[in-house]
């Protein structure tokens, strides 16, 4: 079966088309600056030069057309119609609590996520338009939705309640939901799977303690302990936990007051500069957040980069250190996404700190990209890994197995849907 995985931002489309049976990319590519003037299409097809076409693209409805235009063209297509896509995966960010796994999308389904739109703001109505773009251009093939949320429903009443009066999680659902789930559903299963090859074939993933790094722009850790989140460092918002690109990370709520009183701004202000102006940005006093760029203003000793660099690396090794406690040790760390998967530098800044875990780092294996590579020495206590993630591929197993009426959801643990 083939699966288009739809992937909207609000100004953006990333799509990948999927051949279930092989697992392979037949084609994939991104619909950029929709509604905003310079809009293009940059697409691959497996063995082919990739194309960009540059076309006004005012809705997220034209770009889905283009995506498809594109997928059956007769030179560059890789399809000779659209019956040739069984299903379509969307990539949905919050669900709240009304979903726990990966569903079939219904009418019901749609407007259970509208209800969590005011969680998600910018990403949940985005993801819906590509929801109903699809259904207008394809009315006969099933849609699935993968929440972002899903993987981390799994968390202990302990650890997604906040300590605010209880009141306000009962009447508005103010708690800690986490984010990157289908990363850390991917990247956990994976892991153990590596592990078990290279370290120990009798260890499998539902009884190894994990702590998986995912760090993008964006960055979150999670502890996975017999394969389910039991914790993780995104809360109500993607703002919470480590410092990312832009991001603050975890502050002291009393900033907010504190800053709009002494420089005479609204709170939404503020919000916006703690998600766009903070993080290594900030840090750097308006640098880049590219971690290229970082890392080489870092390793040429710019102040503003090193000092940025230290905060990064520090605040990770602090939740790693806060998730090993969590569940009582850790068998596999493992670094996953753009800079946990490419940067040996903060890879390797951040396993200084763990040497009380009897951790120690093989500094040749660390110096790779991209690929499955254990990076711990022979000998170290705890296993230290660098693995791909692969979002695309972990919606389009669940979509294959939702469609198929496997109730699939490798992730889901025969969870029980949560009623709606």
């Amino acid at each position: 079966m083939n699966i288009l995985v739809i992937n909207c931002g609000s100004s953006s489309l990333k799509f990948q088309l999927i051949n279930s049976e092989n697992e392979k990319t037949i084609a994939k590519g991104i619909c950029e600056r929709i509604g905003i003037p310079g809009s293009q299409l940059v697409y691959g097809a497996a063995g082919k030069d990739k194309i960009t076409i540059v076309i006004p693209m005012d809705d997220h409805l034209i770009a889905i057309k283009m995506v498809l235009a594109a997928l059956t063209d007769k030179v560059n297509g890789v399809l000779k119609s659209l019956d040739e896509i069984g299903a379509v995966g969307h990539r949905l960010v919050h669900g709240g609590e009304k979903f726990n796994q990966s569903v079939l999308i219904t009418e019901e389904v749609i407007r259970a996520t509208e209800e969590c739109n005011e969680l998600a703001p910018l990403h949940n109505p985005a993801n819906l338009i590509g929801v109903a773009a699809c259904r207008e251009l394809m009315p006969g093939t099933p849609m699935v939705g993968v929440f972002d949320t899903a993987f981390h429903q799994t968390m202990p009443e302990k650890a997604y309640l906040y300590g605010i009066p209880y009141a306000y999680y009962e009447r508005n659902k103010v708690r800690r939901y986490g984010f990157h789930g289908t990363s850390h559903a991917y990247v956990s299963r994976h892991s153990a799977e590596y592990y078990q090859a290279e370290i120990d074939a009798s260890r499998s993933l539902e009884d190894l303690k994990i702590i998986i790094c995912h760090l993008g722009n964006g960055a979150s850790i999670t502890a996975v302990k017999n394969g389910k989140s039991i914790d993780t460092s995104m809360g109500l918002t993607p703002l919470e936990g480590l410092i990312m690109g832009t991001r603050s990370g975890d502050i002291d709520p009393a900033i907010i007051e504190f800053l709009a009183h002494k420089e005479n701004m609204a709170v939404e202000e503020i919000t916006a500069i703690l998600n766009k102006k903070s993080g290594v940005v900030g840090l750097q006093g308006g640098g880049s957040s590219d971690f290229r760029d970082l890392t080489a203003d870092y390793l040429n000793g710019k102040p503003e980069a090193t000092r940025a660099m230290k905060a990064y690396v520090y605040r990770i090794a602090k939740y790693i250190g806060a998730y090993t406690a969590a569940m009582n040790g850790v068998d596999i760390i493992c670094f996953t996404a753009g800079i946990g998967e490419n940067n040996s530098v903060v890879r390797g800044e951040v396993c200084e700190y763990l040497g009380y875990l009897g951790i120690t780092i093989d500094n040749e294996a660390n110096d790779v990209k991209g690929e499955d590579v254990i990076i711990s020495a022979k000998g170290s206590k705890v296993t230290v890994m660098s693995v791909p993630t692969d979002e695309e591929l972990m919606i389009a197993r669940d979509t294959c197995a939702i469609v198929s009426g496997s109730n699939g959801n490798d992730y889901a643990h025969k969870l029980p849907v949560r009623a709606i």
